[in-house]
């Protein structure tokens, strides 16, 4: 421990006592950090279900085609288009194509405040050749079927799979009760796939650029957790992922 450390070094009862201090502060505040988060979400719920309510009365008034338009307006349109029982569908149309022109795009993986890019890459040096290289979060080495998995709403994991996604967040936590590994484009140690597959003792690779692209589904893989690399074990068919 930390703190047996600092005690064999010179004035390390102070520090130790102060960080000992520190560490239990720390770990009773822990959970709080997630408030903020758990409020935003709540309060957006409610805002979504106040905004749907009028969205179907708008269908039903035949303003709108269908309630989930109401999400390619602003506040203020929508506001307008309420007092008005009017809506520029054309507008609306537009907004739908270049969302999915947008769907195509792959984000920068960093981007400062000020518009600037910024490119990296991870060394290579521990993975064979052929292999994806990202970074280790979580200790092992496994293979299995890949599941490469882009919304999780429709999705299945059966038992022993190995997920492949964009990104994790708490709403994918049950997939990992059935996943033997796990492998992300985004995210680094504390992320919550990183942290999650800790918890599970599943090996996990994160920050594995175009995971979902270069991994098809179906196709067994190695996930090396320990070393932070995928290596394609075959060449099945190319399968779509489940959306």
């Amino acid at each position: 421990m930390l703190s047996a450390r600092l005690k064999k070094i010179k004035g390390g009862a102070v520090r130790a006592k102060i960080m000992d201090k520190l560490v239990k502060t720390y770990r009773g505040l822990a959970g709080f950090r997630e408030y903020p988060k758990y409020f935003i979400v709540a309060h957006f719920n409610l805002y979504k279900q106040a905004i749907m309510k009028e969205a179907e009365k708008l269908v039903c008034q035949g303003v709108l085609n269908q309630a989930e338009d109401v999400y390619y307006l602003s506040l203020t349109e929508l506001e307008q288009v309420i007092r008005a029982a009017h809506a520029d569908q054309q507008l609306i149309a537009d907004r739908k194509e270049k969302y999915r022109e947008y769907e195509k795009l792959t984000p920068p993986r960093v981007m400062t405040s000020e518009g600037e890019i910024i490119n990296g890459s991870y060394g290579e040096q521990a993975a064979p050749p052929g292999a994806l290289p990202g970074i280790p979060v979580s200790a092992g080495i496994v293979e299995g079927r890949a599941r490469v998995i882009l919304k999780p709403e429709q999705a299945k994991l059966d038992k022993g799979d190995i997920l492949v996604a964009a990104f994790t967040d708490p709403g994918w936590t049950p997939f990992f009760v059935s996943a033997s590994g796990v492998v992300t484009e985004v995210g680094g140690l504390m992320t919550h796939g990183a942290i999650v597959a800790r918890e599970y003792g599943i090996p996990a690779v994160v920050g594995v650029q175009q995971a979902t692209s270069l991994i098809r589904e179906g196709q067994r893989i190695r996930v090396n957790g320990t070393k932070g690399y995928i290596e394609l074990l075959d060449d099945l068919p190319p399968a779509s992922p489940v959306h």
